[in-house]
């Protein structure tokens, strides 16, 4: 009854949807790939805000049920079938006799299963298609029969390009530039290692009293090179995401330097790589969004790089849906952590061979500490923290890694509008 009720309410908001776009013909800009979605997106609304009427997908509403909910402008019911037939009925109304409508719809795009990005792309056409990385081995590959098969998955949206349309790629991406080969639109790229179209460089973590507050670098596009500076989140993989957002803006009409002045308010997604004040003076790197092998390592990568440390600490969670992949991905992820981290703390069953790999490549025993849950490993990281600890925090959705940080916090009142999941709905699960 329960998938009944689902799959009714998908197809009548999908019904509405299509109706609405028909109408008012907004310019829509899909975000894709397997890591650093909603950090993208953030980022492209957080400069185009500035200059058109926009909106954007609400946190990471991905699905086709979240898309819809988006272009309709409706919020998410939860397990509320009352709210859902309100939202229903109120689709309906905004399907058919709303007059104001913004002019760029910036969508989320993802998938879970085989199938999922098929539907989509049967009435879903992005003028704009933003493609950010294809690892080799990339979240929800459980579901499918190989990696290739969830990147294959992911490109129908490419097929549902306008004519006119572009797609923004990652160029240092391997596995992108081979599925554009068969793309007939034109493509420009972003990057930070080969040449292409819009290029960051010089990028470094900017300190106040040996504390780090974010990132900056230039972006050059043909004669012009602009600086830019982001603070609240560290990593390179940001760097990717606001080089890419700024060539989606100047698809869109906006300079470079008015796209980077943009990106100066911006205020990073909560769980990417946000940085939070500590217990003890120490800081956290908050990643608790989710968590993939490549960005786990990427995440590892960041930690690596910050200076001024007294210790660093990796506390990793499970990463899930990983499949058949899974034991030698947390294993593999062990053997980087022993060449990064002073300690570590794991979460959860599949975490143990985390462990089993970090001791393997030379991190002592006396270092490692695995626990079942969260809540636990935070308060038994409470006890160990010290003064200029420096602390990444990661793990997969389901194992709201989220808690561990809200027991290390120094001001966890902020938790509410700090941390990802803290709805109500996530309060409950």
């Amino acid at each position: 009854m329960k998938n009944l009720f689902k799959n009714f309410v998908v197809s009548v908001l999908t019904f509405e949807s299509k109706v609405l776009l028909k109408r008012h013909k907004p310019t829509i800009i899909a975000v894709t790939g397997s890591v650093g979605k909603t950090s993208m997106k953030d980022a492209i609304y957080s400069i185009l805000k500035h200059h058109h009427s926009a909106r954007k997908s609400e946190k990471s509403f991905n699905s086709d049920i979240g898309v819809s909910l988006t272009v309709l402008g409706l919020p998410n019911a939860w397990n509320n079938p009352f709210l859902w037939i309100k939202n229903l009925l109120d689709g309906l109304f905004i399907a058919f006799f709303s007059r104001e409508y913004p002019d760029y719809l910036i969508l989320e795009t993802g998938v879970d299963r085989p199938g999922d990005m098929s539907k989509l792309a049967s009435w879903l056409s992005p003028s704009i298609l933003v493609l950010t990385r294809f690892p080799d081995i990339p979240v929800h590959v459980e579901y499918f029969a190989t990696p290739e098969a969830v990147i294959k998955e992911k490109m129908q949206l490419a097929n549902a390009l306008t004519p006119d349309g572009v797609i923004v790629y990652n160029h240092d991406d391997e596995r992108i530039k081979a599925e554009l080969t068969e793309v007939r639109q034109q493509a420009i790229g972003y990057g930070r290692y080969l040449p292409t179209q819009f290029n960051a460089a010089a990028d470094e973590v900017i300190y106040n009293d040996d504390v780090p507050v974010g990132v900056g670098f230039t972006v050059g596009y043909i004669n012009e090179s602009v600086p830019v500076r982001v603070n609240g989140a560290i990593g390179v993989p940001l760097v990717y995401t606001y080089t890419g957002a700024m060539a989606v803006a100047v698809q869109c009409g906006i300079s470079l330097y008015d796209a980077a002045a943009a990106l100066a308010t911006h205020q990073p997604p909560s769980g990417r790589m946000r940085i939070i004040k500590g217990l003890k003076g120490s800081i956290i790197l908050d990643d608790t969004y989710n968590a993939s092998p490549i960005a786990t390592e990427q995440a590892l990568a960041t930690l690596k790089e910050v200076k001024h440390a007294k210790r660093k600490i990796a506390v990793l969670g499970d990463m899930l849906e990983l499949g058949k992949f899974s034991a030698g991905e947390h294993e593999r992820i062990g053997s980087v952590v022993a060449g990064v981290a002073d300690a570590l703390f794991t979460v959860g069953v599949r975490s143990r061979k985390t462990a089993e790999g970090a001791l393997e490549f030379g991190l002592d025993e006396e270092f490692i500490f695995q626990y079942e849950e969260g809540t636990k490993a935070g308060k038994e990281l409470q006890a160990y923290l010290q003064p200029g600890d420096v602390v990444l925090i990661k793990g997969s959705q389901g194992m709201r890694m989220e808690k561990v940080v809200e027991e290390v916090m120094a001001n966890p009142e902020e938790a509410s509008y700090t941390l990802v999941r803290q709805d109500t709905a996530w309060q409950y699960r």
